[in-house]
């Protein structure tokens, strides 16, 4: 691998990591708002509005955020139990169209996930005082990630079977 796959390899491993964080922090988030609206509604009689937008807008992120460091990891679009099953010499064409499907999913979702929030930018969100935009930047900024780590697959990744990668590391 030449220095400069190693320092794209590098840079997106820490990107990975900190979509991976942020998708915990969202879902611990998550569960507080929650949390929070369970007591207040139960307790204090007084049911925020506010409580399930937000809720639904970080577990939008979160999956989202799942999904792109899935994609790649390689578990997720991967056709692992077929790939499996195939001769060593075919497993590069099944691994080079999953990292295709992959990369089209995440451009759509970019671009129409885009779409969706620019148009709905300019209205309040029922219930919190957001761009109802907002509801749709996770698949935005989800689906921008999975084309990017899915085209990194695409450049960077090893089509070899595991075992010959594993025998040579």
């Amino acid at each position: 691998m030449t220095e400069s796959r190693r320092g794209l390899t590098r840079a997106l491993d820490g990107l990975a990591t900190v979509v991976l964080g942020l998708a915990g922090v969202a879902l611990v988030l998550m569960a507080l708002i929650q949390a929070w609206q369970v007591f207040a509604r139960y307790v204090l009689n007084d049911s925020p509005g506010w409580t399930e937008p937000l809720a639904l807008l970080l577990m939008s992120f979160a999956v989202m955020f799942g999904a792109a460091v899935a994609v790649r990891r390689e578990t997720h679009f991967a056709f692992q139990t077929l790939q499996h099953a195939l001769p060593a010499k075919v497993q590069w064409a099944l691994k080079s169209v999953s990292r295709l499907i992959a990369a089209a999913a995440g451009a759509g979702l970019l671009w129409l996930g885009g779409s969706l929030m620019i148009d709905d930018w300019a209205v309040h969100m029922a219930g919190a005082p957001l761009p109802a935009g907002l509801k749709f930047a996770g698949l935005c900024v989800g689906g921008g990630l999975i084309l990017l780590f899915s085209i990194e697959r695409l450049l960077t990744g090893d089509y070899r079977a595991p075992e010959a990668v594993e025998a040579e590391d």
